[in-house]
């Protein structure tokens, strides 16, 4: 079992920054992958992005690629998602999820475990 937990959402306008956080605990963090996804109101879940186990890998969705940064710190059990240059379709509820025996980064349906989502909203 893994348990995630993600805070540092908020409201932030057009053109700012928000670091999210992603706290795990249970398995052993450095053995599993993990992603990030944002659901929209009246759209569905989709991918932003993954990093390996190790953090040697990443993988960005085009809409926020050279925006959006994830890295994880395996001492802290901990995976943030740092975001810049925020525009209000950036506006969405953020998840973090772990992705425990693959790496398919941007599929939802392989990975195990979700975290209850923080609120992200961006004014213009």
């Amino acid at each position: 079992q893994v348990q995630l937990v993600e805070s540092g959402g908020g409201l932030v306008q057009a053109g700012g920054s928000l670091r999210l956080s992603c706290a795990a605990s249970g398995r052993t963090f450095s053995s599993y992958a993990m992603g990030w996804f944002r659901q929209a109101p009246g759209k569905e879940r989709e991918f932003v992005a993954a990093i390996s186990w190790s953090g040697g890998n990443t993988y960005y969705a085009d809409s926020v690629k050279g925006r959006f940064t994830i890295s994880r710190d395996n001492a802290k059990n901990t995976v943030y998602l740092q975001m810049n240059s925020l525009k209000p379709e950036d506006t969405a509820v953020y998840y973090c999820a772990a992705e425990i025996s693959s790496w398919y980064p941007s599929l939802e349906y392989e990975y195990d475990y979700w975290g209850q989502g923080t609120q992200v909203t961006v004014s213009s």
